[in-house]
């Protein structure tokens, strides 16, 4: 056999595996992060729902200091959207707050770039004893076939930047 046919079943098997894998992978996911914080509920909470303090701790917003950001309505309430348009890295979207209440914040978040995609996010603020906070900070959506070939790999960065981000908050409220 010449090299080139050679080459050229191996890239073919390699396709394969990946279509394969794809097939035989889940196309939803889910991931949770969790942290508690030496502060009030309230506090935590107060801070949390407002979607523009993201810029000081969230690593996927953190990704670009010069993207252009657009808000739309009033931070911290049912309907706010905080749009965004950043290098390769940080891509273009927009979060839109869906669902509050006094201790939950659920957002719908809108990709545009690197591809389109929606996905939600759910930080829940839980008081604890002794003036402290538990969050759980949860995300989802669902990956079209072929791409969901890669969710093991998507899964364990979202949950590693989300842990990031959750420790960047917690030196924040901690303060």
């Amino acid at each position: 056999m010449s090299v080139i046919l050679i080459i050229v079943i191996i890239i073919a098997a390699i396709i394969v595996l990946v279509l394969l894998a794809a097939a035989l992978s889940p196309k939803k996911y889910f991931i949770t992060s969790r942290i508690d914080i030496d502060a009030p509920q309230q506090k935590v909470f107060d801070y949390i729902k407002m979607l523009k303090n993201q810029d000081y701790y969230n690593k996927w917003v953190m990704t670009d200091p010069q993207m252009k950001k657009e808000f739309t309505g009033t931070d911290g309430t049912v309907g706010f959207i905080y749009g965004w348009n950043g290098n390769k890295k940080a891509g273009e979207g927009e979060q839109e707050i869906k669902t509050l209440t006094n201790e939950q914040v659920v957002s719908e978040v809108r990709f545009v770039r690197p591809f389109v995609s929606m996905s939600m996010l759910d930080m829940k603020a839980t008081a604890l004893p002794n003036n402290r906070t538990h969050i759980d900070w949860s995300t989802g959506s669902e990956m079209k076939f072929p791409m969901n070939a890669m969710l093991p790999m998507i899964k364990n960065m979202l949950r590693k930047d989300m842990d990031i981000s959750l420790v960047n908050l917690k030196t924040i409220m901690e303060k």
